[in-house]
């Protein structure tokens, strides 16, 4: 295990060197030129010159990269254009704000989701199973900005229960302000993670509910309770982790939406200014950091599906072995599931 992780680190950091090469080209290949940011209507050819030398758009494409990846070397994503302040200082700023919000809709969205995907198979042939299958699909359906745009009618309007939008200038120094102007966006955005989820967790649950080994374990006389405890948990949380990583890696680079309807001052408003200023230090610092955090996101994911299931670490030694020892490895039976 220890040695996998080794590997899918060095795999995570030639990614992420992979990464950054495709970001700066990418915004290279985009019209206009980053020093347009510098300069106002009708600049002569001298202040267009002064200004591309300035930002360092008159170097060398190659010389531009070895710049910004030196730069990226030493932990340091740039100065921007147009408040010459440092990138990253300016997306810190912005993460506490994009984290915490992305962590509790997460968490929020878990929780709903879990018991509700539960039911939902295991009640199938029940109309209340069909009825939460069918709420599930419907929430997938429906765009996550209508929903906000519904939670700050009824809620912020109407009810004048929690603010419409902003954020705290203090930030956190009032946690209890700060809960209140993350409530109805952690809301929104766990609304239509949960629905997500729930059908995820309802196709888990259904393999394990019509599973031999499942069988097997009530006919040796286990309850149902303590079967699933003991067989259908791990063996449903296998694929549900996975999709669990996507969610959060996708809330994280969608929170620019959620944020643009509660007017939020996070990472997704930092970058839609950003391209509207052709800021080109901080759209690839915002680009950069989101990039990590996916994964990051997909590291801990895949981690965390080995530590539950013995047979993903099998595989891994059996293939450094030339060949495959799943059957042998202890935890696990003939029919596949895997032993607490």
């Amino acid at each position: 295990m220890v040695s996998y992780l080794i590997r899918r680190f060095a795999f995570l950091v030639v990614t992420l060197v992979l990464a950054s090469i495709v970001l700066f080209v990418l915004l290279r290949l985009l019209p206009g030129d980053p020093a347009n940011a510098l300069l106002s209507v009708g600049a002569t050819k001298e202040q267009i010159a002064s200004a591309r030398a300035d930002v360092g758009a008159d170097l060398p494409v190659i010389e531009q990269f070895a710049r910004w990846f030196s730069q990226l070397a030493r932990f340091d994503l740039g100065t921007s254009y147009i408040s010459g302040l440092p990138v990253g200082p300016e997306i810190a700023q912005r993460l506490v704000v994009t984290v915490p919000l992305t962590l509790l809709a997460f968490v929020l969205a878990v929780i709903i989701a879990v018991p509700v995907g539960f039911i939902a198979a295991y009640k199938s042939h029940r109309w209340y199973g069909v009825a939460l299958s069918a709420v599930s699909q419907l929430g997938i359906a429906v765009p996550v900005f209508w929903i906000g745009v519904l939670l700050v009618t009824f809620f912020a309007l109407r009810l004048q229960l929690l603010p419409a939008g902003g954020f705290p200038q203090d930030d956190w120094q009032d946690p209890a302000a700060a809960l209140r102007s993350l409530a109805l966006p952690v809301i929104t955005v766990a609304i239509v993670m949960a629905a997500s989820v729930t059908r995820y967790v309802r196709s888990a649950v259904l393999d394990v509910l019509g599973s031999d080994y499942l069988r097997s374990s009530r006919a040796l006389g286990a309850s149902f309770a303590e079967a699933m405890w003991r067989h259908g948990l791990r063996n449903a949380s296998v694929p549900v982790i996975s999709i669990l990583g996507i969610e959060l890696a996708t809330t994280f680079l969608g929170a620019v939406v959620v944020e643009s309807v509660f007017a939020l001052p996070g990472l997704g408003s930092m970058l839609l200014t950003s391209i509207a200023q052709h800021d080109y230090p901080d759209i690839q610092g915002v680009l950069f950091v989101s990039t990590f955090a996916v994964l990051i996101v997909g590291f801990l994911a895949d981690t965390a599906q080995r530590l539950v299931d013995p047979r993903l670490r099998a595989s891994v030694s059996g293939n450094r072995g030339g060949h495959r020892r799943v059957a042998a490895v202890p935890g696990t039976t003939g029919t596949g599931a895997v032993r607490s």
